[in-house]
Parts: C-alpha cells; sequence; structure tokens
C-alpha cells in the first residue's frame, strides 16, 4: 500500500473511534470522512462499508492485545500482576464499542481465529494465576475471563474504575 494511502487509512481508523467514542454508534459514515479530512470516495475505497471498518478496528485492537498479553506474560512477575495488565490494557482498547456495533452478524474468519487466540491466552494466564494462588479456584479459568470481560468490555471502562476494581477484588484469592 502506498504511504499517503496508508496515512488516509489511519486517519479513517482514528476519526471513526474519536467519532464513536464521543458519539455512539449513530455516527454516519459522511461524518468520519469529514472529520478525517477526507472525502467519502477516499473512504469507501478503504472500507466498503460500515461493517468493514469495524472489523478493521476489531481485528487491529485484538492484535495489539494479544500482543501485549504475551509480552507482558513473559516476565518473570507475578501471574496476578500480569491479570491486572491485561486488564489495565483492555480497558484501554475500544472494545465495549467494538462489541457493539459488531454484534449484528457472525464474525469473519480472521476476528474469530483472533479471539479464539486472545481467549486461549487469557484462560492459560488465568489457570498460571490461579496455580500461584493469587486467583481463586472455586471458578474456572474461562469464567475468570469471562467476569474481567463484562467488567472492562463496557461503556467508559477504566482500569482503575469502581467495577473493575471491585471485580479485580472479589477474583483475587484470599489466604
Amino acid at each position: 500500500m502506498r504511504a499517503d494511502a496508508r496515512r488516509n487509512r489511519e486517519r479513517i481508523v482514528a476519526s471513526a473511534l474519536d467519532l464513536f467514542a464521543a458519539r455512539g454508534c449513530a455516527v454516519g459514515m459522511d461524518d468520519i470522512a469529514r472529520d478525517a479530512g477526507l472525502g467519502v470516495g477516499t473512504l469507501y475505497r478503504h472500507f466498503p462499508d460500515r461493517r468493514a471498518l469495524v472489523e478493521e478496528i476489531a481485528v487491529s485492537a485484538l492484535a495489539r492485545f494479544r500482543d501485549r498479553v504475551a509480552e507482558v506474560r513473559e516476565r518473570d512477575v507475578p501471574r496476578w500482576d500480569v491479570l491486572a495488565l491485561a486488564v489495565e490494557h483492555c480497558a484501554g482498547e475500544p472494545f465495549a464499542l467494538i462489541k457493539s456495533l459488531a454484534g449484528d452478524g457472525p464474525a469473519p474468519p480472521e476476528r474469530r481465529a483472533l479471539q479464539a487466540e486472545v481467549d486461549a491466552l487469557l484462560e492459560e494466564l488465568a489457570a498460571d494465576a490461579q496455580d500461584e494462588g493469587s486467583v481463586r479456584r472455586d471458578i474456572g479459568p474461562a469464567e475468570v475471563i469471562e467476569i474481567v470481560s463484562m467488567a472492562v468490555c463496557r461503556p467508559g471502562a477504566r482500569a482503575g474504575d469502581p467495577v473493575t476494581r471491585v471485580v479485580l477484588d472479589g477474583l483475587r484469592a484470599r489466604p
């Protein structure tokens, strides 16, 4: 892809994220193109429809999250700390937005595969944290991740907000 085309694509995605976050799901493609400083034709050359744009955002966010969790997981630190860092990073991604915008149909194979990879990585992390004794053992690793997901994949989620703190506190093993 040419450098100018790549920059245009990046501007479109950044504008879409900003507008969706500020105004919700009802933002039109014309608004996104205008905010990006591009013509609507340029937007549609990169993304033939709204779903393609949302999928681009979703795949990019999932890949960033997967890479960050894998990187942090390699460190020689307590697994609880790795889980907390994963939650912090996840809260900074547009997962609530993606969930609301992309939930109107089946996920494409690329996103399904990436989501399965992320889920497996997080379940392994939860199991490791349970093995070290930092996460409760009365629920399974998949349920730990489902609970964390409910906390951070909601509008307005932040790593240190009260809901996320309470969820993490509830998952923490007690001596």
